[in-house]
């Protein structure tokens, strides 16, 4: 199946947001009647698939939890497999605004990857401490494997053109927390280029974080371990096969 050149799957993952995904659906269709969204839900045990169904949204519903990772790979396979030539990644609890998608996607026009970037000098989005240092350091080592300077490395608003998509459907680390860094460095390694364009968060509407201090903490040690595998795994480039898919 062929989808139109200008068609946008908008995936996004979700674990019981039942009370965000709604919105979020809604709010992404208004924008741009080229935006097809697919929700990716993660064995969610509450009403999470048929709030996100009712809004409107392609429902991909997983067995069990397999978190960011494999959702996002599921996401990616289901849009090679309709034919769809970008696609965007966009959170359920409507941190990121549906108005901001488009600007994302320009991206697309310099690079493979486009990364809505959080520290760009738009919004108030503030890390303090220890995390907000290791983002640092994480985003200096990225910025010199991807050869361009990238400050929020960890951002999952990020789009991604046909190339790409072959190439995280070939390799999308399903591991939860290393998804970002892992997929965006093997895919500089395969040679795609990245790029970013600043965005503004917004707060959830409803629910907390996933992670309080000593989360992220954990986080952001796997997210350095994650990091430190890719880095020291060989560089792959995708097969013909991959890059004719």
């Amino acid at each position: 199946m062929t989808q139109t050149p200008d068609a946008v799957l908008v995936i996004v993952p979700a674990w019981n947001e039942d009370r965000n995904v709604g919105n979020t659906v809604r709010e992404i269709l208004a924008v741009d009647p080229r935006y097809h969204v697919a929700v990716i839900d993660d064995g969610s045990v509450d009403d999470t698939a048929r709030v996100a169904r009712e809004a409107g949204a392609t429902v991909l519903t997983l067995p069990f939890n397999l978190g960011v990772g494999g959702a996002m790979r599921t996401g990616f396979t289901y849009a090679q497999r309709k034919g769809y030539r970008r696609a965007i990644q966009v959170d359920a609890d409507g941190q990121h605004n549906p108005a901001d998608i488009e600007k994302v996607l320009g991206g697309l026009e310099r690079a493979d990857i486009s990364i809505g970037a959080r520290f760009s000098d738009v919004g108030d989005y503030k890390v303090r401490g220890p995390r907000r240092w290791a983002m640092v350091v994480l985003a200096a080592i990225v910025s010199r494997v991807a050869k361009t300077p990238l400050t929020d490395v960890t951002s999952g608003f990020r789009a991604a053109n046909e190339r790409a998509i072959s190439q995280y459907v070939a390799y999308y680390p399903a591991e939860y927390l290393g998804d970002t860094l892992d997929s965006l460095v093997v895919a500089c390694h395969a040679g795609l280029t990245v790029t970013q364009v600043p965005v503004a968060m917004r707060p959830r509407a409803h629910g907390t974080p996933s992670q309080g201090p000593i989360g992220s903490t954990i986080y952001l040690a796997r997210s350095m371990l994650a990091l430190a595998l890719a880095l020291m795994r060989r560089p792959r480039r995708p097969r013909r096969s991959e890059e004719a898919a």
